[in-house]
């Protein structure tokens, strides 16, 4: 199961907060192109699939809204590698 992860477009992220702890995956858009380069998870809530959720809501969103992506970040480098169902989302 999934967290309800939020999209913030106006903070250009997806975040969740995890036992009062933010965790964010951060993009920039430009020409369709939705550019990740950055995802966070502290320390103390690590290893509990959060950045996995945030990963995963973005490329669905990114899929929904028509947008290619540049994972620069490279942890949805390696997502994307690992689930290959989002490479034909790959810029």
């Amino acid at each position: 199961m999934t967290r309800p992860v939020e999209h913030n477009p106006d903070q250009l992220r997806f975040q969740w907060t995890e036992s009062g702890m933010l965790c964010v995956l951060e993009y920039e858009l430009n020409d369709g192109i939705m550019t990740i380069y950055h995802t966070g998870v502290p320390r103390a809530v690590g290893g509990r699939g959060i950045a996995a959720d945030l990963t995963m809501h973005a490329l669905d969103t990114a899929r929904a809204n028509g947008w290619r992506v540049r994972p620069l970040c490279s942890y949805a480098d390696a997502y994307i590698r690992r689930h290959t169902e989002y490479a034909d989302l790959l810029a």
